[in-house]
This record gives C-alpha cells, structure tokens and sequence, in this order.
C-alpha cells in the first residue's frame, strides 16, 4: 500500500505485508509437498485459495517455474510462465494475481491493471487483490479509481484509511482528508505521520484558524499532554500571537515542571519581556539538556550572546551558564560557538579550552583541530603546536595550513632547516590561497635567515613584499 508517488509514500502495515508473504510461502511449500492431495482441504485463513484444481503436469510445472522466476526477480520470465497456464486454464484467480504482481514490479501498470480487475472479478473481496489493484491504480495516478478501490479495503485494515486521506489531499479534497484524519485520530489516536499531512492541509489552504483550534481542542482534551503545548505555542507564535503562546509556555511549565522543551520558547518570551532572571534560568535549561538538539542551542546561545552584548551587566551569567556546559551535554556546534565568544572577548585560553571539550566529541574534526592548533600558536605554546602539528600532517597530508603551522612552530623554537623542510613541502598543497602564499614566505625567509641562507631568505622576502603590492 503506497502513496501514490515516491514522496508520500506511506509504509503498510507489517501485519498484513507478513500474511502476504505467509500465504505465497504456505502456498509454495504446499503445493511442492502435497501435489496429489486435493488442495481445497487445507484451510490457509481465508486467504487466496491456492487449489489449481485437477490440473495437468505441464501446468503446474508452469506454475512452478513462475514462482520461481519471480523470487530470483525474472519477472519477463515470470510472465510468460504464467501467460502459458492461463492459456492451459484460465479459471483460477490466482494466476491473474500473479501476472498483476509481476507486471508491477515491471512498471507496466496498465497491464498490472487489466488482469488484475480480472482477478477481482472472480473474488470481489479478496483483499490481496484488490491491494494489488489500488498499487496499479496509484502508480498510474488514477486517483478515482484508486479512492474506489481503497474504500474497498479499509473495511480490512484502517491503515488503509490513512491512504486515503492522502489520495484526497493529492486530489485537493480537503475536506474530505481533514474528515477522514479526525475519524482516524479519535480512534486511534494522534500520530505524527497524520500530523504532518494535516498540516499540510492548512497550509494548502491557508486555515491557520482552524488548526489553532484543533490543537486548543487537543490541550483541552488531554491536558498532560507536553507535546500538544508545544505545537500550539508554535503555532501562536508563527500566526504573531506572543502573548497566548506565552500564556501557553507558562501553563505548560505549570502542569510539568520538569519540561525541557518549554524553555525553548520561554527563554525567548522572558528576553522580550526583560525578565532577565527567568531568561538566564530558561537558557541554562536549554543549553544543558540532553533532549535539545544542536541547533535550538546554537540560537538560545547566539540569542543570549546577542543580549549580554547590550547589557553587559549580564556577562557573568553568560560566563557561568557556559561553563556549566559539560562533555556529555554539548555538541561541536554548540562549543565552538562558545569558543568563537571567548575568542571575540580576546580571551584565547578560554577559547582553547572549549575547542579542546570540542575535538574530545569529535576528534576527526578538522576545523576544530586547525582552531586548536592556531591557538596554541597565538598563545605561543610552540613546542606541543609543533608536535600535535606533526601528528595532524600524518593523518592529513594534503593540507597546507598544517605545514604552516608546522612550520611557524619550528621557527620559534630555534629549528631553522626543519622549518624550512616543512613549508617548503606545504607550499606544493596551495591553491588560490594568496594570503597564506604570503605567510608561507615570509616564514620561509625567517628560516632561511636563520640557517645563514641569506640569498634564499632574500628570495622569499622580495616574494612576500612582490604578493603584498599585487593586492
């Protein structure tokens, strides 16, 4: 059962996918084990009889090789095995079944189409078939006839109701999907699949009122519920209502005072409100929650960075809600937006230190390791940058920074030829980089100078001053 394209395709029920593949098994085994005995005494429930009748060996033989053809997905020769039996007998439904099966999966629909309505007709309600038939219909596009066709078999499964409450959306029935949608969330309850195809509905039709009411009318209902706040918060505050979604917010956190996601929102509402305090609190919720991914972070954090910046009196706070941030609470995305802050205060070792928390959660990260490595340069840590410098040029040869921090490394400490070795190797790896071509021979001059190659040295000088009046 599908969604009538590749894009809205809902997964069908694994209970009824099994019986299929249950009754093609038992049907199989069947038939190989028992070829004399009168199948018609074998009760398979209620599904698609599998009796070929008094039947000649070449037939079953056929048949046989039809099945087989299409497990190993020979389905041409699928095909033509089962075009043999029915030219031998056409009675038997399940032929045509099986040749709509393979037709298919051959991306023929229309002839999926045509022997599948024959094999409807000789058992109206089998319910395989007619699944078989709504999978033509839909990959056609056909959509009266496969709303037809899945009104049929909802009364098998009410899954089937969920398709076709997007067959209605696809033909802009609106009204119908939101019908049936509310027939399927009062019985089975709320699911996120329907969610997102009721919303989009509203947005199709511009309803916003009419959602805003069924999300009230769900709070109303089952007022525990953290995740019916949520939405409807949302909502008020994407329809410019603030003041009912900070209503909201707040009797959310009344009736659960252990919600973390709440403050996603409240955090917000409190700045606006110049509730500085319950602000700060809202923040530290976020920013040290493990439910909260990395990107609601990054924003509650430039948010409040953006805040201190107008009221510095609020630094401290912004100081201790980040250091409160540990390893098994933040993300790279997260600590590095913290470092990049210390950075813009000038504050380098703090800046150090939450890029350092962040290479131990991502230790591959190479932008996070450049940023490590420069630091320790700018903080003059010249022995480990020109060891850990080492370490990285192993693992990423091809990377010119590297070598140049390498490089400016040995340099300060007193090691002229291998700093010469390392940049001249970098220098290879630069591409469209005139600002690091420019630094590369200013340190290759100061290495040079340092060995006593004071033609070299000049060389790479007259270089850097040539790069620097081009620009």
């Amino acid at each position: 059962m599908l969604y009538l394209d590749n894009t809205l395709r809902f997964p069908f029920s694994r209970e009824i996918d099994m019986k299929k593949k249950l009754y093609i098994l038992t049907f199989t085994i069947g038939t190989f084990l028992f070829p004399q005995l009168n199948f018609a005494q074998v009760d398979f429930n209620d599904v698609p009889q599998d009796d070929l009748g008094n039947v000649s060996d070449e037939y079953q033989e056929l048949f046989y090789e039809a099945l087989k053809q299409k497990g190993i997905e020979n389905y041409d020769k699928a095909v033509i095995a089962l075009q043999k039996c029915i030219d031998i007998d056409d009675s038997e439904a399940i032929l045509y079944f099986e040749l709509g099966k393979n037709y298919n999966k051959l991306k023929n629909f229309g002839a999926a189409e045509d022997v599948l309505k024959q094999a409807v007709k000789k058992e109206p309600d089998n319910e395989w078939f007619l699944d078989e038939l709504y999978e033509a219909y839909a990959q056609q596009k056909n959509y009266d006839k496969a709303i037809k066709t899945v009104k049929q078999l909802v009364k098998f499964h009410p899954d089937y109701k969920e398709d076709l409450a997007s067959i209605y959306v696809r033909t802009k029935n609106y009204k119908g999907a939101l019908k049936v949608l509310d027939e399927l969330d009062e019985e089975f309850g709320i699911t996120d699949a329907r969610d997102r195809l009721r919303n989009q509905i509203y947005n199709a039709t511009g309803r916003k009122k009419a959602q805003i009411r069924n999300l009230e009318d769900r709070v109303d209902k089952n007022p525990d519920a953290e995740k019916n706040y949520l939405a409807l918060i949302f909502r008020y505050s994407e329809n410019n209502d603030k003041d009912k979604a900070f209503e909201t917010a707040k009797k959310l956190l009344e009736i659960n005072p252990e919600s973390q996601l709440v403050h996603l929102a409240l955090y917000k509402f409190y700045l606006d409100d110049n509730q500085a305090e319950n602000a700060i609190k809202s923040m530290k919720v976020v920013l040290n929650s493990r439910k909260i991914k990395a990107e609601p972070k990054l924003k509650v954090l430039a948010d409040f960075i953006q805040f201190v910046g107008k009221n510095p009196q609020y630094e401290k706070d912004l100081v201790a809600i980040t250091s409160e941030i540990t390893d098994n609470t933040a993300d790279v995305k997260t600590l590095a937006e913290i470092a990049q802050y210390y950075l813009l205060k000038k504050d380098n070792a703090k800046a150090l230190e939450y890029y350092i928390k962040a290479q131990d959660v991502e230790p591959d990260n190479f932008s996070v390791l450049r940023n490590i490595l420069l630091l320790r340069i700018d903080l003059k840590q010249y022995k480990i940058a020109e060891e850990k410098s080492d370490e990285a040029l192993e693992k990423y040869p091809s990377q010119p920074v590297l070598y140049l921090i390498n490089g400016v490394a040995l340099n300060n400490l007193n090691r002229g030829q291998e700093a010469v070795d390392s940049l001249e190797a970098g220098l290879d790896y630069i591409i469209d980089n005139t600002k690091m071509e420019l630094d590369f021979y200013k340190q290759l001059s100061k290495a040079y100078k340092s060995v006593n190659n004071l033609t070299k040295a000049k060389t790479f000088s007259d270089k850097a001053k040539k790069l620097e009046l081009s620009n």
